[in-house]
């Protein structure tokens, strides 16, 4: 097992250097020059090229490259071409509201949609599994941004239950910061909760379906031994992967999100930053998702062995 994560550990370095190497290379030939949005619209031709100079854009692309893989190798993400700060103290100072919005997310699409799943195996073919299943399309067939105005116009405008905006930290107070992140969560979790609902319904039919599923029914055991004690467990490798699978949907999502509701986080930085061509923002953001994503795929293969004695690495 100490083999295997080491190898896997050592597998993602060429896996980044892909990464980085694509994301430095896309954003360099994007359309939009910097130093021209820097200079301002009065600028001379000599006064944006000064510019370019002392950011180094006037520099051959592989001169460019090694020096910026060599900062990030150690810890430096560079410093931000309009704030003048350092990309990690801006990631710094957003990464709360991500962190807080993202693990509120998972942890309720995970607690609602397993259950679902499993009850609409369970009583598959009946109201409640059409029910799920329907739920389940249009999680996937409704955007993140239109259910996000929806949930604001709703529960907000016309009802005035919640807050529209913002973020509060959860030093000022629990509910207050539990109710900033009430519509963000519902609108970014529920195309997560789709995916996680039809796979693991999917994946209890299969385990349902077989033969010592109908040994411990004919026993006498209770439905929910059967269903979580002898299906959920043996069903289990397929949903945890899902949910892996589906952090990069969350990822995805954190950046629309934060951006309807004015969520002071790492999405928005992102976003801002795309508007004004901050390179290095956009290329420390990425670069940090990317290593999050690769990590977490780690540690899901890693679960395997616990969920499945069969599974040897």
């Amino acid at each position: 097992m100490f083999a295997y994560i080491v190898r896997r550990l050592l597998a993602t370095i060429p896996v980044m250097g892909v990464v980085a190497l694509f994301v430095f290379s896309l954003l360099y030939l994007t359309p939009g020059d910097p130093a021209v949005i820097i200079a301002g619209d009065f600028a001379t031709p000599d006064d944006v090229a000064k510019i370019r100079a002392r950011l180094g854009l006037d520099r051959p692309f592989w001169e460019r490259f090694a020096e910026w893989a060599w900062m990030v190798v150690r810890g430096d993400l560079g410093i931000s071409i309009f704030t003048n700060l350092p990309v990690t103290t801006l990631i710094g100072q957003r990464v709360e509201p991500t962190v807080a919005l993202t693990l509120t997310t998972l942890l309720v699409a995970v607690g609602l949609a397993v259950p679902m799943g499993v009850l609409a195996a369970w009583k598959a073919g009946r109201w409640l599994d059409r029910a799920v299943m329907g739920f389940a399309v249009l999680g996937f067939s409704v955007p993140i941004f239109v259910l996000a105005y929806v949930l604001i116009f709703t529960f907000s405008i016309h009802f005035d239950l919640l807050p529209v905006q913002g973020y509060t930290s959860i030093r000022e107070g629990f509910w207050p910061f539990l109710q900033r992140l009430i519509l963000p969560s519902v609108a970014l979790g529920c195309t997560y909760i789709a995916l996680i609902a039809r796979i693991t319904r999917a994946s209890m039919l299969d385990v349902l379906s077989q033969d010592y599923i109908r040994t411990a029914e004919a026993k006498g055991l209770a439905a929910d031994k059967v269903l979580i004690g002898h299906a959920l467990k043996n069903a289990a490798v397929p949903i945890i992967t899902v949910i892996g699978i589906g952090i990069a949907l969350l990822i995805s999502g954190v950046v629309v999100t934060e951006t309807v509701f004015a969520i002071p986080g790492i999405g928005r930085l992102v976003v801002d930053a795309i508007l004004r061509r901050d390179y290095p923002i956009i290329q420390g953001v990425i670069l940090l998702f990317s290593a999050v994503y690769v990590l977490i795929n780690l540690a899901v293969d890693i679960s395997y062995t616990f969920l499945d004695p069969r599974i040897r690495y």
